[in-house]
């Protein structure tokens, strides 16, 4: 039988919104969905880096992965 997720154990939690990610909230779903671990601070780097962020800090998954492609096509 399949583990729950977190969000699927307790009604009451939050699903995860890909387009209003926390910094941390993005490592953790970009860890699970690549199978190896991305440290947050790998993201705060990108950041930094000046990657797309929204007014409250927060990061659309969307934008931050074209982003990603763009630097990558760049040789970053």
């Amino acid at each position: 039988m399949k583990k729950k997720s977190a969000a699927m154990k307790s009604p009451s939690a939050k699903p995860i919104d890909p387009n209003r990610l926390t910094p941390s909230q993005a490592a953790q779903l970009l860890s699970a969905a690549a199978g190896v671990r991305v440290p947050l601070e790998q993201i705060e780097a990108d950041l930094a880096a000046g990657a797309p962020t929204q007014s409250d800090g927060t990061i659309n998954l969307v934008h931050y992965a074209a982003w990603l492609v763009k630097e990558m096509s760049r040789g970053h």
